[in-house]
């Protein structure tokens, strides 16, 4: 067979490196997940929210019913996950917890009203959907949450930390393709949470030349020439007449859209992506999803009250860590018993291998004592009658020339066919009446002298068999 040829792309291949760079590994991960018996619309809406989330955070991540919070903060230290969101679901709402992973904080947020991804975009009539939107993070826009309180300072610091830090002199607005808003109203203390695509249209320019300059075709059927189209509607557009100047800026880098080239004036323009939040703080826990609660919208407790609470929950972790040392000492006496056994066993072997080549020994003795004893019968037999025995005379005598060694084998299949013989015999005589299909009893061996009629009884004579035809008495 002639050498397989390489193909070109096994030519080409060349080895990728997989190992990232310590700025991806710094950025803030997340998981996004749903708790509970919830809806088809709640797990729709976990998956729009990972979009937000994207690009780092697991969208292909699949929970299951028996996986416990402790099973994702296990993997969370290997895959850099700092942030963990929850959906979950009762008869009171719906409800979004978001936790600082491994040790907390933990705020809990009521969902007044959400809507889905699919309904904002379905409700558009020019859509600005693509799949390179979500391959860079998010910009991060917080509105009046700098309020007073250290709820509003660790709930804002909270949102942040979700999404990378921007390094604004290293920046590529080419990088920067969404934003997500959040807005909180202090009258009614909702935060309305909001996610939009960045878009950049060129400023100052007529209609025809704007659709020229985006590359786009446009129809000269109605003009006899194109300096017609270009001036037909004057300097600029209806739709840029009514654009908000603060909307204007200046752009120091070049985009990748056309017609937004640098220092050139451009118009940022947000489309809405979803999903659509309406949230509200309602409590904040020191720890992952328990311990003291340092914030609560509801309720509010005394110092006394509060004592009492983190009493109990110190008895509560000293009885738990008790009983912690207790399994670990029952476990650690389980495995030196089970050694111990262990070691009891490889003794009872070596003993038993020890008492078994005593036997062999033993039995071997008794072997060549017995070879020793024997009497040759067929010598006899010669000397007494004065010619050789008859060839099957001593088959089963001991000292013939076709007799069996006596070995341990010898004996144990010896012994064996004797018991073999009592049980035939046991067996024959107890079933000597049987019952036919009539329900009427008959003999077995119906008896005609003790032998059934015409039948033939073999005795051994002298080692020898013999067929004698029995009578009748």
């Amino acid at each position: 067979m002639g050498k397989k040829k390489k193909g070109r792309n096994v030519k080409n291949n060349v080895q990728a490196n997989t190992e990232e760079p310590e700025e991806l590994k710094r950025a803030p991960h997340s998981f996004v997940i749903h708790r509970g018996n919830v809806g088809s619309f709640v797990i729709e809406l976990t998956r729009d929210f990972r979009k937000v989330m994207e690009p780092f955070t697991a969208s292909s991540l699949k929970s299951r019913k028996n996986n416990a919070i402790k099973d994702f903060v296990s993997v969370a230290g290997l895959l850099h996950v700092s942030h963990l969101c929850i959906f979950t679901s009762t008869d009171l709402g719906m409800y979004l917890k978001i936790a600082r992973l491994p040790q907390g904080p933990t705020l809990t947020f009521w969902i007044h009203n959400y809507s889905l991804s699919r309904d904002v975009i379905s409700s558009m009539k020019k859509q600005f959907v693509f799949e390179k939107l979500y391959q860079n993070a998010p910009l991060v826009v917080l509105n009046s949450l700098s309020g007073e309180g250290l709820h509003m300072k660790l709930m804002a610091s909270m949102f942040q930390n979700m999404f990378p830090t921007i390094n604004i002199t290293k920046v590529k607005l080419s990088s920067i393709r969404r934003c997500v808003l959040l807005n909180y109203n202090a009258s009614s203390k909702l935060i309305d949470f909001r996610h939009y695509a960045i878009k950049a249209v060129p400023v100052g320019l007529s209609k025809g030349v704007k659709k020229l300059v985006q590359s786009k075709v446009p129809n000269l059927g109605r003009f006899e020439d194109i300096s017609d189209f270009i001036t037909k509607s004057g300097q600029l557009s209806e739709s840029e007449a009514e654009d908000d100047p603060e909307s204007h800026v200046t752009l120091p880098q070049k985009l990748p859209s056309r017609g937004n080239l640098a220092s050139t004036q451009s118009a940022l323009r947000l489309v809405e992506l979803g999903p659509r939040l309406t949230l509200q703080l309602m409590k904040i826990e020191e720890g992952l999803l328990n311990g003291e609660v340092l914030f609560h919208e509801i309720m509010e407790k005394t110092d006394e009250e509060r004592l009492l609470i983190q009493k109990k929950r110190e008895e509560k972790r000293k009885l738990k860590e008790k009983r912690r040392k207790i399994q670990e000492e029952n476990t650690r006496k389980k495995a030196q018993k089970k050694e111990e056994l262990k070691q009891k066993a490889m003794k009872g072997t070596q003993k038993r291998s020890e008492n078994e080549l005593e036997m062999q020994k033993a039995l071997s003795e008794v072997q060549q004592e017995a070879r020793s004893d024997e009497d040759d019968d067929a010598e006899w037999y010669r000397q007494e009658v004065g010619q050789n025995p008859e060839k099957d005379l001593f088959d089963d005598v001991p000292g013939s020339h076709n007799k069996r060694k006596l070995s341990s084998v010898g004996l144990v299949h010896k012994r064996k066919k004797v018991e073999d013989g009592l049980k035939y015999r046991t067996k024959t005589k107890s079933n000597s009446r049987i019952q036919n299909k009539f329900g009427k009893t008959k003999l077995k061996f119906p008896r005609e002298g003790g032998v059934q009629k015409n039948q033939f009884h073999k005795r051994k004579v002298f080692g020898s068999k013999i067929s004698v035809k029995n009578k009748k008495h």
